[in-house]
């Protein structure tokens, strides 16, 4: 149900040449629909019945045709049309034909009968369609033995709903309307206007019109929801109006609501004070989903959430709590990019979501500081860069070569790289500049569309930079890779010079070619003979445009010796490598450097190890500072390397007793001194470091002491009350999975038994979320097998199943079970995720490979499936690849460096 993009050249003809195109009537648009058939409007009427399988539907839309033609292209996909009304300018109405040219990409014909000349045309569909099962579309899910009916259209999936022009670029006003039975609520993207009777046991309920919308931000759900009143967002300089703000959960959960309705004015108000332009919609109401395929969905109006992420109460994992402000800041911010101003074709994506991401933690460094939103900045670029180091990675700007390209682009790539990206560029210009640029182009683009060019343009004019700064940035968005920064500090008439030179970074076994550039923002932090405060000595910040394979910066005042960090407040969406003695005088600064520094030393060092510069001993002896630190995020890093050589380079027992004791030296006193319980008013991230820290030398190191403690917690867990039900309650909330994923792995069959036999009967989504934590730790060959299988029944969500999926696969052995199962129930995966979910099917396959054989086994698999779903191909590429720079660097290693 894929549809592929169109040639340059049916573009040309599509907009200059229109008669030309028209010419190919039997074959259905390779990609965007031509542009001689423009949507003006909507009305969308549905009859809804969330206990049915099917719905009925009437799209009617008014047309522009500018040119003469007996026929228009829609989209639609499994629609059973039964009747099609086209009516001219003048009025006259006459039955169309409705074609399913295209079943699989979704995309269909009109027939008008005869050719018409340029007008504007109301075309009328009136069809049925199943409740989709796949989590797109209009889809149907059950919560507590109740049904719901509710939408997720994007990016290409409103098709499945109602017949229409599928893309970002038609954005039209909506009129909805839907008749439900009489028990039902029903709540959509704007105000409820009207309600009348529709008949015996039916109501029919009228909304008012929307602003302009792309198909894909259309919502409602229909069902027995809680609807609860948060707090009116007060007006502010920039809204005269109080919002109203409510927040809709499944039935008897609406009273969980009231943490994410009481921190959602705080966001609204930072968003609208920094874009100087208030919340345009007519309300805002939450929803928290009972299944959903994604994170969440910045529907204008009715912003739709996993469950999880606004369930939240005095028991909620700290991961859930932090987790829901930061998603629902990230949602927020769509409102203005992506919702008022939205990209316009889907190479652009990143225009929604990068700025969605780097907007949130904006915001969540305002509101929240104590979250720490600037290192998951950090560590969010970092992430993306590991996959950007791959030959097959996309760019942030990836053309769009078929409707796969459309379904990964939701990646790392367009999220945590975008956003690194314009943190960079904004540290650039500086802040004030680049915001002055960012409200200039919600004002201009304002409930209309933008490609790149239109944002960089407009930071450009704001920060009176011209074409070379759009180069700079656009060389980001445009190419794929990871800059390589190399320095070389020199000593030239008397003043210390840093030479700069360039490449792409490539791990070691890759096949790319290194010789690339960018613009790239190099901003370098270094000892100054000056003297702070404290009177010991201080540094100072260089910045250079590296616009070439080489450069040189003069590090003004520098002491002599001096120290370098190249990317100062690790602002650069860019790795660097150190020659020795300049490494060697980073390391002796660490306690000067700040915590986002640190993180980007961090980098560098493990970046170092996978480019084959220096081995795993060299690896955990440069990190081994930063294990102490006070900051999660900086202390968790070294023990996040030690379990990859654990896992990937230690070649037998004795190495991995040497790493077990190395992360039990650094990091068991810390466990210890949290403890393993809860404290009363203790800071969130003692409960994330708690988790962390439990979690990794638990089932990574084994080590026996914090096994016994949560053991402990899951076996007081799985004590079944009075009434047969699991004590769930009875392990600490952030640590629940982990103690029954402990229980799982030492008393086996019993105990997953239990927790398959628990899951159909909890509803909360947290503890939902740990019964599926235990279960995805199981070990044993056998049960493994028996919770792979109980990921594919009802009791466990469709978006769920992951969780189960993705776990015990750190051994060979486990592994190989994998692939058997995988293989031998693909089918039933495909059938229940894979319309949505084709680009990960390669990674839940074999994720984790790190041999020839693996990588082998993979490509002969998929080489004949990758048409089963979008998205399988990139995703084939990117695995396979992934596996042979594991083996690649494997071999590199000698493990006996482990026990130096």
């Amino acid at each position: 149900m894929r549809r592929l993009a169109r040639p340059l050249l049916l573009t040309a003809l599509a907009t200059c040449c229109g008669a030309a195109f028209a010419a190919t009537a039997d074959q259905a648009p390779q990609g965007r629909l031509p542009g001689w058939a423009v949507p003006q409007s909507y009305q969308l009427a549905f009859k809804v019945d969330p206990a049915q399988q099917d719905f009925s539907g009437t799209t009617t839309i008014k047309v522009k045709l500018t040119q003469a033609s007996d026929h228009l292209w829609l989209d639609g996909a499994g629609l059973k049309v039964s009747k099609v009304t086209v009516t001219d300018a003048a009025g006259k109405a006459h039955a169309g034909k409705y074609v399913a040219v295209d079943p699989k990409a979704g995309v269909a014909r009109v027939d008008f009968g005869r050719t018409l000349k340029p007008q504007q045309l109301t075309v009328k569909v009136e069809y049925t369609a199943p409740l989709n099962q796949q989590l797109q579309g209009l889809y149907k899910v059950t919560a507590k033995g109740q049904p719901y009916a509710m939408t997720q259209m994007e990016p290409i999936s409103a098709r499945f709903a109602f017949p229409g022009f599928d893309e970002p670029g038609f954005k039209t006003p909506f009129d909805l309307s839907i008749t439900v039975p009489d028990h039902e609520n029903v709540v959509a993207n704007t105000q409820q206007v009207r309600e009348q009777p529709a008949g015996r046991g039916w109501k029919t309920v009228t909304f008012a019109q929307t602003l302009p919308l792309p198909t894909y931000l259309v919502a409602f759900a229909v069902g027995p929801w809680d609807i609860v009143a948060g707090p009116d967002i007060s007006p502010t300089a920039y809204r005269v109006k109080p919002l109203q703000l409510r927040g809709i959960a499944a039935k008897g959960e609406g009273q969980r609501m009231q943490h994410v309705l009481g921190e959602t004015p705080s966001i609204i108000h930072a968003l609208e004070n920094y874009y100087g332009f208030g919340y345009p919609f007519d309300k805002l109401d939450l929803l928290a989903a009972p299944d959903f395929e994604a994170g969440a969905m910045e529907n204008p109006g009715l912003v739709t959430f996993r469950d999880w992420l606004l369930l939240i109460d005095k028991d909620s994992p700290a991961r859930n709590v932090r987790g829901s402000f930061n998603v629902n800041a990230h949602e927020l911010a769509h409102q203005w990019t992506g919702d008022t101003v939205t990209t316009e074709w889907w190479n652009d994506i990143w225009l929604n979501e990068a700025f969605a991401t780097w907007m949130q933690q904006k915001v969540t460094m305002q509101v929240h500081p104590e979250y720490r939103a600037d290192l998951d900045r950090v560590r969010g670029g970092q992430g993306a860069m590991n996959n950007d180091s791959l030959v097959s990675a996309r760019s942030i700007r990836q053309p769009i070569t078929g409707n796969g390209d459309i379904m990964t682009a939701f990646d790392g790539i367009t999220y945590q790289k975008g956003a690194s990206v314009i943190g960079m560029f904004e540290n650039y210009v500086g802040e004030p500049t680049y915001q002055k640029g960012m409200r200039a182009y919600i004002q201009s683009q304002k409930y209309g569309n933008a490609t790149a060019d239109d944002l960089v343009s407009a930071i450009a004019t704001a920060a009176d930079k011209g074409d070379a700064f759009k180069h700079a940035f656009k060389s980001f968005l445009d190419q794929s890779g990871v800059p390589y920064v190399a320095t070389k500090l020199e000593q030239k008439n008397g003043q210390a010079v840093l030479q700069l030179s360039q490449s792409r970074y490539l791990p070691l076994g890759s096949s790319g070619d290194p010789q690339r550039i960018w613009g790239v923002p190099v901003c370098v932090r270094y000892g100054t003979a000056a003297s702070g405060k404290d009177g010991a000595p201080s540094s100072k910040v260089a910045c250079k445009m590296l616009d070439k394979a080489t450069g040189s910066m003069v590090l003004a005042g520098a002491s002599q010796p001096t120290w370098i960090m190249p990317n100062a407040n690790a602002s650069g969406y860019y790795r660097f490598s150190l020659d020795k003695s300049e490494l060697g005088g980073l390391v002796k600064q660490i306690g000067k450097l700040s915590d986002a520094e640190q993180l980007a030393y961090a980098d560098a060092i493990g970046a170092s190890f996978r480019h084959g510069d220096i081995d795993a001993g060299d690896m955990l002896a440069a990190l081994q500072p930063l294990a102490g630190s006070k900051i999660r995020e900086v202390a968790t890093v070294p023990l996040d390397q030690a379990a990859q050589l654990y896992h990937r380079i230690a070649a037998n027992n004795a190495q991995r007793a040497r790493l077990a004791e190395w992360a039990k030296a650094a990091y068991l006193p810390r466990l210890e001194q949290l403890g393993y319980q809860r404290k009363a008013n203790e800071p969130e991230d003692d409960a994330l470091m708690r988790s962390s820290l439990a979690g990794a030398l638990a089932f990574d190191f084994k080590l026996p002491q914090v096994r016994a403690a949560l053991l402990k917690q899951g076996e007081a867990a799985l004590k079944p009350g009075a009434d047969g039900r699991l004590n769930l309650a009875a392990a600490d909330p952030d640590l629940l999975g982990d103690a029954l994923g402990v229980a799982v792995q030492e008393h086996g069959k019993s105990v997953v038994d239990a927790l398959i036999a628990e899951l159909p009967k909890t509803s909360d989504p947290a503890l939902r979320n740990g019964i599926l934590g235990g279960l995805a730790s199981v070990e044993d060959p056998a049960l493994a097998e028996q919770v792979r299988n109980f990921a594919l029944t009802k009791p466990v969500k469709v978006g769920e199943m992951g969780m189960l999926l993705r776990g015990g696969r750190d051994t060979l052995a486990q592994r190989d079970a994998m692939w058997t199962w995988f293989t031998g129930h693909y089918q039933q995966i495909l059938d229940r995720t894979g319309s949505f979910s084709g680009g990960r099917l390669p990674s839940l396959a074999a994720g984790g490979g790190c041999s020839s054989a693996e990588y082998d086994r993979l490509q002969a698999f998929f080489k004949t499936r990758e048409k089963d779903a979008a998205g399988i191909g990139r995703g084939l590429a990117q695995t396979g690849e992934s596996i042979q720079l594991c083996g690649a660097l494997k071999a590199k290693q000698d493990p006996a460096a482990i026990l130096r």
